[in-house]
């Protein structure tokens, strides 16, 4: 079991939470610290958005637990009612996530039995926001979530474990259920990529040049996920059509293993780029030579389809599933290169040494 950030800062703002409200001799502290538990988020925007809702929560079900004490009393059957009502005018306001403290306030609010109700009404609603509130500044200032780092990271690692394979599969030199289990991690990394870009995406930044800088990074790791994502598909089909890569002719399936072994190393190329260990005008192969290279296995296997008509044993055509995967993780790689091309332009050495010192 791990330790995380979020672990470690939900327990500080429980505590922060629970001081404050002791220092200010609020009655029933524990409230702040149960909202407190509600309000700590992924990220410092989910976290601003999740204080607004909440907010906006906390004072639906404050509003509609005092109207039902002062109309129909403090009967536990009128408490059931309440929720009802506070969960469908929620739902109307599309306040979901924030159901559950608002519920916690109407409770709190209703279960007060002292002739004193509406201030006490009014401390116990201060002592939950107090809670909300300790959560976002724990958010703010304690382990700063640095998404871009824990993004390229995610898929330099992971991309890294694909070329393995990749390389392995083209040699038909993998065990098929190793293979097999390593597909499932991979295609775990990938929905773990998909969420972290998600999050950085989300932060918000402070000036509007960080806001620009940030939107050309967007591209490119959204082309770095699309690549790797082609990458995982390759290496699927490959897995998948195995036994019929083995039937090809012997100098065929050296076409395709030299191709792969061109596209592979410039993917790794294009990732020591982007950190700046790799020259701009350094070229992972001459464009006369991709140029021919890509053309000779499209020769090749057209012209296997045509012997195959004479051949009943074997059939090349479900292979083109093959191809196509390869020639598209090929115009993705050269989409990335364009785009990081474009980025490294405008790039400060800064940048470079941050992103470096985080990852190696």
């Amino acid at each position: 079991m791990k330790l995380g950030a979020r672990i470690l800062k939900t327990g500080v703002a429980i505590v922060i939470a629970l001081l404050i409200s002791e220092a200010l001799q609020l009655p029933n502290p524990v409230f702040a610290g149960i909202s407190a538990i509600f309000a700590i988020q992924p990220s410092i925007y989910r976290s601003f958005r999740t204080i607004i809702e909440q907010i906006q929560g906390n004072i639906i079900g404050a509003v509609v637990a005092v109207t039902f004490v002062l109309l129909f009393g403090h009967h536990t059957v009128f408490i059931g009612v309440a929720a009802i009502v506070i969960i469908l005018i929620m739902l109307h306001f599309e306040l979901e996530k924030s159901i559950s403290l608002a519920l916690v306030t109407m409770i709190a609010i209703m279960e007060i039995q002292d002739d004193a109700f509406l201030n006490f009404a009014l401390l116990r609603f201060v002592t939950i926001v107090i809670g909300v509130l300790s959560a976002f500044v724990v958010n703010l200032l304690f382990f700063p979530p640095k998404y871009e780092v824990k993004l390229f990271r995610t898929i330099h690692f992971m991309q890294d474990e694909i070329i393995r394979w990749l390389r392995l599969a083209s040699r038909q030199a993998s065990e098929h259920e190793a293979m097999r289990e390593a597909l499932k991690k991979m295609k775990e990394d990938l929905e773990e990529s998909e969420k972290l870009y998600k999050l950085f995406k989300e932060e918000r930044a402070l000036f509007q040049r960080n806001t620009i800088v940030k939107a050309r990074k967007l591209v490119v790791y959204r082309q770095m996920l699309a690549t790797s994502a082609s990458s995982y598909d390759l290496l699927k089909r490959l897995h998948q059509y195995n036994n019929e890569m083995v039937k090809l002719p012997e100098h065929f399936q050296m076409m395709i293993q030299e191709r792969m072994d061109t596209l592979l190393t410039y993917h790794e190329q294009l990732h020591l780029k982007f950190v700046g260990k790799l020259k701009d005008d350094t070229s992972h192969i001459s464009d006369r030579e991709d140029y021919i290279q890509r053309h000779e296995v499209m020769d090749i296997f057209m012209n296997e389809i045509s012997l195959a008509k004479e051949d009943e044993q074997f059939s090349p055509y479900h292979l083109l599933h093959v191809l196509s995967s390869l020639l598209y993780y090929d115009e993705q790689l050269e989409r990335l290169d364009t785009l990081i091309t474009v980025h490294q332009k405008h790039r400060t050495p800064k940048e470079y040494a941050e992103l470096e010192k985080n990852i190696y």
